[in-house]
């Protein structure tokens, strides 16, 4: 098969098409065709060796989420048969012909969408499903705040919380992003190069401040994310782009009884992620069959140009997920 490979830790111009022998699947496993993969900020940094794959991963094959049709099933298989259209969140080796998941991995792709957006969906909607409703407990009738509200991850915690009964607030860097998060269904999207997001939020909160922030940003958002916490809010970290050293006021933590958080997604277990596909498919599944949530797509490349598709993630200026196309 055809795979996209890392050829050395560096910029993007070291992926490379390359062949690769089919990957062999065990009992639990399905075998993939792959027609279209997500793209994601981890597979950038795996490019560039700052994100060695788990044991068990492609270590030279990023990606992390697919889209395709079943052509082979392991012996202890009982929901998918070879024919089955669907997605499904991988622990790497996702930029490639073929791939292999685990069964529970797998979710079935609606029937309103394509391949190249039901890519688009495993690795945000797992990612905001286990830190949102499940690490940050948020609640119908709460507030949350997410910064980068017009990333991959943004997208999807601004559909799914607002359709689940949640007031969203975002952050994003320019006004064109912030109109795009708020037709999206935020409340309200922040300009953070324009006004102070913390001091944003106290407005639109009457000073009581949100219940869950989810911050892929880290370093100097920190101090000013506790001070845009309720009490009992919960602060929830899935990245660090700004730095992980900080320092925090701990007598505010306990004055407002803040819960800090946090999480990784890929070294996880099957058991641990198939728990989440069954939530997602029980809850939010049908609201994307409904079309009342849908798959925000930027731009597809052709797999061959996964290069120029790793520097427009890396430019920031998408909104919305990027996908590569194969076949």
């Amino acid at each position: 098969m055809k795979a996209i490979t890392i050829t050395q830790p560096g910029g993007p111009e070291v992926l490379q098409i390359a062949d690769r022998p089919v990957p062999s699947y065990s009992a639990h496993d399905v075998l993939i065709k792959v027609l279209a993969a997500g793209i994601n900020r981890p597979d950038v940094a795996q490019r560039k060796g700052n994100y060695p794959p788990p044991a068990g991963a492609p270590q030279d094959i990023p990606g992390l989420e697919i889209a395709g049709i079943v052509t082979e099933v392991g012996t202890d298989v009982t929901r998918w048969v070879v024919g089955d259209k669907v997605c499904a969140l991988v622990i790497g080796g996702g930029y490639a012909e073929y791939c292999t998941a685990p069964e529970g991995q797998c979710l079935p792709i609606p029937e309103n969408l394509s391949f190249a957006e039901a890519a688009s969906l495993p690795e945000t909607f797992f990612t905001v499903w286990s830190n949102v409703f499940d690490r940050g407990r948020l609640k119908q009738g709460e507030a949350l705040l997410v910064h980068g509200g017009s990333s991959g991850i943004g997208v999807t915690a601004i559909q799914m919380a607002a359709a689940l009964g949640s007031i969203v607030y975002v952050t994003a860097g320019s006004d064109e992003k912030c109109k795009f998060c708020e037709d999206l269904g935020a409340a309200k999207a922040i300009n953070y190069k324009h006004e102070s997001f913390s001091e944003a939020v106290a407005k639109l909160t009457d000073g009581k401040g949100v219940d869950v922030l989810l911050d892929m940003i880290g370093g100097d958002y920190t101090t000013p994310n506790i001070k845009s916490l309720a009490n009992d809010g919960r602060l929830v970290f899935i990245n660090t782009m700004k730095g992980k050293n900080v320092e925090i006021d701990l007598a505010e933590v306990m004055r407002k009884r803040i819960y800090i958080t946090g999480s990784t997604l890929r070294p996880r277990d099957v058991a641990f992620k198939s728990a989440i596909a069954q939530n997602l498919e029980k809850h939010i599944w049908p609201l994307l069959a409904s079309g009342k949530i849908k798959p925000v797509v930027y731009q597809i490349f052709p797999a061959a140009e996964a290069a120029e598709a790793h520097r427009l993630m890396e430019s920031s200026e998408h909104m919305g997920k990027i996908v590569l196309r194969f076949g």
